[in-house]
C-alpha cells in the first residue's frame, strides 16, 4: 500500500478572513464555497502540488484556546524557496496585522523558519 496526505483541515471562526490569508499570503488556490444543511461549510485551499487545506466552519463551533505545548497537530508549513522569501514574507504577514511567534532564524535541527500566526492563530511555519 502506497500512502499520502492529501488535505488537513482546520476548523476555523470566519472562512472569508482565512480563505484570504492562506490564498494571499501562500498562494493558495481556492475551490467554491461548499455549504450542507447542517450548518457546515468549507473551502479546499490547494497548493503547488498535490496537498491541500480544507477550512471548515460550522454554525455550532466552540472555540478553543491555542496553546503551544499540548497533544495534537502542531502546525503546518510552508516551504517558500529562500531565507530570503522566508524573511520577506513573515514581514508581510506580521505588517498585516498577525502575530509573530517567532522570528526568522537557524533551528537546532537545521532549518530556517519563522513562525506566525493564521486568523485563529494556528501556527504556520513558513521555511526555505
Amino acid at each position: 500500500m502506497k500512502s499520502k496526505i492529501t488535505h488537513i483541515a482546520i476548523y476555523v471562526t470566519n472562512l472569508n478572513v482565512a480563505k484570504e490569508f492562506y490564498t494571499s499570503f501562500f498562494d493558495g488556490k481556492s475551490n467554491e464555497l461548499y455549504q450542507n444543511n447542517s450548518g457546515f461549510s468549507s473551502y479546499f485551499i490547494r497548493f503547488d502540488g498535490e496537498v491541500s487545506i480544507e477550512l471548515m466552519h460550522h454554525k455550532e463551533l466552540e472555540e478553543r484556546a491555542v496553546i503551544e505545548k499540548i497533544t495534537g497537530y502542531s502546525h503546518v508549513a510552508f516551504s517558500v524557496g529562500s531565507r530570503q522569501a522566508v524573511i520577506e514574507l513573515t514581514d508581510k504577514i506580521v505588517d498585516a496585522g498577525y502575530e509573530l511567534y517567532s522570528a526568522p532564524r537557524e533551528t537546532g535541527d537545521g532549518y530556517f523558519e519563522s513562525c506566525v500566526a493564521d486568523p485563529d492563530g494556528n501556527r504556520v511555519e513558513i521555511t526555505v
